[in-house]
This record gives C-alpha cells, structure tokens and sequence, in this order.
C-alpha cells in the first residue's frame, strides 16, 4: 500500500489511478502440468521431502503437517477453558533470556480467564501463570518492563544488565488484556521487512509479538504456493504461473491484486522452501496459542482466465501506480466457489486451518465494473465460511475500504476492519463510518521501511480510551500496522501496551519508564534525551499524517526536494532541536549503560535523525547560493552537504540493523545460481529504489518509495545521485547556461541492477557508533 490519504490533502493528494480496456481473451486451453494432480492432501508429504538442489540450513528440517485447530468464537470472552502445553512458550523463553530462562516457572492455568496472566516469585524464582503459551510470554515480559526494569525491544534489548538471580516480584499481579484482538504485521510487511528472511528471523519476531501481547498474526511467507498449486487445475502452466507470480519483494502488492510478475519469475524450490517456512511460522504461533492470519481467496486470477474457464466472469482492474492490475474474478460467478474451494484446500494443506483471514477487495482503486459488491462480498464470505466454518474476515480500513456495499453484503460479526488511520485524521467516527462493524484501532507510523523516527503516540492514548468507552463502541481490538517493523522501538512498546494497562497511560510518565528500562538502569542523562524524543518526534499530531519526514539526503536531487518519498509529509513534523539535544544527553549516559544493543542503536538511530533534519537546513542554504550564482558558496555547502552523507553512511553502518548487506546478502542466499541470485537481488534493490518499471518509479510516483538511510546505500546509491547533480550545477554556474537533465531513473535502474558485495549485520561492528555519533553532534553544533 502506499502513503496517501482517505480525503485528499493539500499539495498530497495522489492522482487518480488510470484504467486500461480489457485485454483479449485468450481461446487456447493449456493442459495443466502434471504436478496440478497431486492431491492437496498429500502436498504435506510433499514439503517435507528434500528439496532439489542445495538446500540451505533454512530447508533441511521442514515441518510436520499443520494440525488444524479447533476454532474458537472470536471476541466473545467465553471460550470454554482448554488445557495447552506450555513447551513453545519455554522454548520461546530460553531464546530470548538463555541466562535467566531456568528462574521462571511458566504454569498453564486454562482456568484463568481469556487473555489473563498472573506473576509471582521470590527473588530467583519467579512464577507466571497464563492462559495460553503467548499470554504466559506477555506475563515474562510484563515482569521484564516493570519488576526487573530491562526491555527486549524490536530492536535493541539491555538484559545484559539482568543480575544474576532474578528480583523478587513484591505481590502477585494479575493483568487481562482489554480488548480480544491484537493484531500485528501490514500486509506490506514482508516486502519492506524482510522478503528473505530465515525461519529463526520470523521465529523472533513471533517471540518479541507474544512478549508484548500480540495474539493474531498476519503470515504471508509462502502465500503464492497455494496460489501457484491451484491455478494449474484450471488450465495454467507451471511456467506461465511462475512468470505471473512476483519476486518475494514485491508478492505484498501481487496479494493486494495490485501487480504481478515483477521481480521474478521464482523457482519451484524457492516457492516450496517459503511455503515450509510459512508452515513453521503458523505452527509455532499455533504452538504459542495465537492465531496465524493467512492471505484468504477473493477473486485474483491469472491473464485470461475466463477464456480458460468457461462460465467465468472476470473483471479487468486497470491501472496501480504504472502496474497493470491481476483481473478480477466475479465472486458471484459459479465459478468463483471452485477456485476459492481448489484454493483453500491446497492452503491447508500447506498451511493447515485456521480462525482468521486477510482478504481486501478493490484495494486501492480497484475497480467492481459490473460486479455486485454486495453479493460479491456475501459470496467471498461464504466461501470462506464453506472452507473454514466460523472464520474471521479481516478487512483493511484505508482509504474508503471496506466500501458500504461490502460491509451490508457480509455476517460483521465476523469481521474485524484493521483500521489503519485511526491516529491519522481527526473528526472520526469509526461506528457511524462502518455501521457498528467490530474494528480495531491502527496505526501506521511508518511507510515504506523509512528509518525516520517518531510516532503520534499521544493520539493513540487519547482515542483508545475514548473510543472503548463510547456507548454504541465497536472497537474490539488493536492493529500494530507499521508498514515495516523492526524500527521504532519506543513506539512498539507503547502500542502494544494499549491493550494490557488497566488504566489511562499517561504519557509522560510512560516514556520515563521506558527510559529508565531501555539500558538496564535508571539514567538522568537517558531520561532527559527520552523526554526530548518525546516532546517532539513521539509527540507529532493527527490531521494529515501519522509518519514523521523522511530525509532529503535520501530524495532524488533537486533545489526544491521537499521530500524523498512522493507520499511523506513535505515539511518537519516537530521542532528539529529536540532530536539534537536528545542525542547531546545519550551521549552523556553513564558509560556503564552504553554497552547495551538497545544503548547502541537509539544512539546510531537519534545520531542519524539529527543529521537527516539537517539536511533540510543545508539545501535551502545550496539553493540560495546557487540563485545567488555564488560558486565559492555553492561549492562550500555541496562539500559540507557531501560530508555529511559520508558521516551519515558510516554511521549508520555501525549499527547491524542499518546495512545494506544484510538485505541483499539475504536476498542472493536464496539463489541456486549466479542468475537465480542475481534476479533476487534486483528483486531486493529495486524495491528499495525503482521500486517498479520506469511507468511505475515515474507515472505512479513510487521511486524511492522504500528510502531508508542504511550503510552503503547512502554511499553506493543516495551520495552518487546527489553529487551527479550538483557537478551539474557547478557546471552549469561555470558555463552560464541551464544544468544539463540526468536521466534518474536510468542512474537508478543501473544500480538496482548491480551485484557488488557489502557488510552485512552477521559481520560484527563497522565503526564505533558512540564516536561516530559524537562526531554528528560536534558537526551540528559548529553548523548553529
């Protein structure tokens, strides 16, 4: 999905998506290959055969088949206690404390009550108890936050700071969450995260969901095998549907019936290994008694389906953002019931059942055409319900989804709307928008994997309260809805503890404890560069945005860049002095707080934002020497400009979770060969900067879309750009004439299609961050 607004804004407001005619059907029907013929109940058998090929550590174990759940009625707070075992949760345990997992007892109390936790102990001994495997994890990390004051966070965590024996809990504690769903991951999550991640990266981030009070999580690893198996049984090839289906990098979109075939096409193997690791990430959530969210059927067809399938009715899509869009299956052709059926079946086979799925029709200025919406969705509904008796349809709010027509069409008592503008508008009024439909307050305060900092965390705390406490409340959850994860971490915490804090959180006193807890201890120098972040980026309002400003180091060159990404707001969202006097006092934290991970990177991260806001202090000042045809200037402030993108890159490469090489590395470990591995990497790079064709980085405006300010993509891709136009510039004051045009989404294609190595987070430290962060803020502070 991409950052524009559900009313258009001043100077924001996207163009309107352009439609294209429907193509000619094709009359050719194609035997499907024989593979197609496999049952689906013995696609199980299927995954866990080795692999052809190579297969890397990721492949070697694949999983058992899933076994199917018994589903529960979802948001009724009485469901009849069951007996669980507590093993995935002690696993889970000793992989996030290894030094301290023996002190805990987890104990399984199916008497308790949904969603409840209890913690006790003495000192070196301490005991939760918990109704399920994730609520037992919640209740650990509870005691983390506010008993043993550490905090495993996403990412960063000071249990190194842990004493050796446990502090004792002073009385019991007992916490219910207020709300029955928690839900976590984007659909876009998997492309701007991480497409090529192992199942251990997956497993812990399931680990950081549970300790926090997550319990519904969205799965999409994997999500083309049941796609790919399917449509062979209706006329497809495996080739043709390998070409159809995109590049791990891009399938969020090809699941969103946005585009398709970009980025790949993706082996057999590749598919087969990300559906056995999907099937691992749903086991183990089911393993911790939470719900893996899987990718439901509504409609997405391959090219000339109607041709091959007779009866069929198809709708084509148009246009999204330069891509032509995958048509349209009506859901109330007779047809719809068999491929959704076909589909299913091959899901579950791979993944096996579950409660919940994610399903958004005309995202994004789809298109009905014809189709009865109403009926349409009614039918999409009852397929699922013909799969998965009971099921939960989760739909996502954003821009004018789900429609009216949709939401009278389908049983809302099984639906859930994620509402992912909840902090971003004001004047909302959930109930009356969406009829009393159940829905649960989201956020998306990060778009496209941007490393900014910040968050309108103040808006979350005032309307969660006041929307449970209205009268006619249909709010039933909440949605952790980032657009990428894994950089925020403050604001991570805080959304997640919405659900589980019995009273207001007051904000202030909240982000002193976070302070205090970030690096093991309470600090003075912590908790006043804390109170800064929170003051300004923590602190950003609602009316037109719910992300901060990206960097202009980042944009694509110009005199007037604004912004780097067409979609993020164009001017700071708080007063740049916060962030700098912020990173003044983390530098001036007790030295024997500073050897945390969470120390290192909120160091690295405030270092970084400091130097990106003032970025938008030193172009103006380029642009006026520039008008002032003063060379000597210009030349000065382009050298200091430059010399902060070489300060900014070997910044950020001193931190692992901001290298360059740790996503490309990742991506070319999936490739059996020099070409595998080089189709995804330009799967990898390009998101990261072309983002598509040159219709889709040009026409749909999305080039640099997924900026970020990483270790070696500020020197390999952002500096070169910037210092390409500025030569252009001197050389245009030099010779009196108008700056010759450079062709940037040629300079960007090139790059996307390199393959040169880089460092990746494996490769331990790159640079001291606390010198290199002290040297930003020497540089800051001589630039006044």
């Amino acid at each position: 999905m991409t950052n524009h607004p559900e009313r258009p804004a001043a100077g924001s407001a996207r163009p309107r998506l352009r439609r294209r005619a429907a193509r000619p059907a094709s009359s050719t029907r194609v035997r499907p290959r024989t593979l197609a013929a496999v049952p689906a109940a013995l696609l199980a058998l299927a995954l866990a055969a080795a692999l052809p090929g190579p297969a890397p550590a990721r492949a070697a174990a694949a999983p058992q088949p899933a076994p199917a759940p018994t589903p529960t009625p979802h948001g009724t707070g009485a469901e009849a206690p069951r007996a669980f075992d507590a093993g995935p949760a002690r696993a889970a345990l000793r992989r996030l404390l290894p030094r301290h997992a023996a002190q805990f007892t987890l104990v399984p109390d199916p008497a308790a009550g949904p969603d409840t936790f209890t913690v006790s102990g003495r000192t070196g001994a301490i005991t939760v108890r918990g109704s399920t495997g994730a609520t037992l994890l919640t209740g650990v990390g509870w005691y983390l936050q506010h008993v043993a004051g550490v905090d495993i966070g996403w990412p960063g965590e000071s249990t190194g700071m842990l004493p050796a024996r446990l502090p004792a809990v002073p009385a019991p504690v007992t916490r219910s969450a207020r709300v029955p769903h928690r839900y976590a991951l984007n659909d876009t999550d998997d492309g701007y995260s991480g497409p090529y991640r192992t199942f251990a990266q997956h497993q812990r981030q399931i680990d950081l969901l549970a300790l926090h009070g997550v319990n519904e999580v969205f799965v999409q690893v994997g999500a083309e095998y049941p796609y790919y198996r399917t449509f062979q049984r209706f006329g497809y090839t495996a080739a043709e549907l390998r070409a159809w289906i995109p590049g791990p990098a891009h399938q969020s979109w090809w699941l969103l019936q946005n585009l398709s075939g970009f980025g790949g096409p993706v082996s057999e193997r590749v598919m087969r290994e990300r559906a056995a690791i999907g099937r691992k990430i749903a086991g183990q959530l089911r393993g911790l008694g939470m719900t893996p969210v899987l990718p439901g059927y509504y409609g997405t067809v391959p090219p000339g389906f109607a041709a091959r399938n007779p009866g069929a009715a198809t709708v084509p899509q148009g246009d999204w953002a330069g891509f032509e869009r995958p048509d349209w299956l009506d859901p109330s052709s007779p047809v719809f019931a068999k491929v959704a059926a076909a589909y299913y079946a091959e899901q579950r086979a791979v993944f096996g059942d579950s409660t919940m799925y994610r399903m958004s029709p005309l995202h994004e200025g789809g298109t009905a055409g014809p189709v009865d919406v109403r009926a349409a969705s009614g039918a999409v509904q009852a397929a699922l319900n013909a799969a998965h008796p009971g099921a939960l349809w989760a739909v996502l709010g954003w821009q004018d989804s789900p429609r009216q027509e949709l939401l009278a069409g389908t049983d809302t008592s099984k639906l859930l709307i994620l509402d992912g503008l909840s902090d971003r508008y004001n004047r909302l009024d959930r109930e009356a928008r969406w009829g009393g439909a159940p829905y649960a307050l989201g956020t998306i305060y990060n778009f496209g994997g941007h490393t900014t900092v910040g968050a309108n965390t103040s808006v979350w705390l005032d309307r969660f309260g006041a929307w449970r406490a209205k009268e006619d409340s249909a709010l039933r959850g909440t949605a952790y809805l980032p657009e990428a994860t894994g950089t925020n971490p403050a604001a991570f915490d805080l959304f997640t503890d919405l659900a589980w804090e019995p009273g207001p959180i007051d904000h202030r006193a909240w982000f002193a404890a976070f302070a205090a807890r970030r690096y093991g201890r309470p600090d003075k120098e912590a908790a006043a560069a804390w109170e800064e972040l929170r003051k300004g980026p923590y602190s950003t309002s609602s009316g037109l945005w719910s992300e901060s400003q990206d960097s202009l180091f980042t944009a694509r060159p110009s005199l007037t860049a604004a912004t780097a990404a067409y979609w993020s707001p164009r001017s700071m969202r708080y007063p740049a002095d916060s962030v700098r006097r912020a990173l003044d006092h983390l530098l001036k934290v007790d030295p024997r707080l500073r050897g945390s991970s969470a120390y290192r990177f909120d160091l690295v991260d405030t270092a970084r934002q400091a130097l990106a806001n003032h970025s938008r202090v030193l172009l103006p000042r380029i642009r006026a020497a520039y008008a002032a045809r003063d060379l000597a200037a210009f030349r000065e402030l382009t050298a200091a400009w430059q010399d902060a993108e070489r300060r900014l890159d070997a910044l950020a490469g001193s931190d692992p979770n901001l290298r360059l090489g740790t996503w490309l590395s990742a991506a070319r470990s999936w490739g059996a060969d020099r070409a595998e591995q080089d189709r995804y990497e330009y799967d990898a790079r390009s998101i990261l900067s072309v983002w598509g064709r040159r219709s889709t980085s040009e026409g749909g405006f999305l080039h640099d879309y997924a900026n970020r300010e990483w270790g070696g993509l500020v020197r390999e891709l952002y500096a070169p750009r910037w210092a390409a136009y500025f030569a252009s510039l001197e050389e245009a004051l030099v010779a009196g004439t108008a700056p010759r045009e450079i062709d940037w989404h040629a300079f960007e294609e090139e790059w996307a299609r390199r393959t040169t190595r880089h460092s990746s987070g494996a490769q331990g430290p790159a640079g001291d961050p606390y010198a290199l962060a002290s040297g930003v803020a020497r540089l800051l502070a001589d630039a006044g």
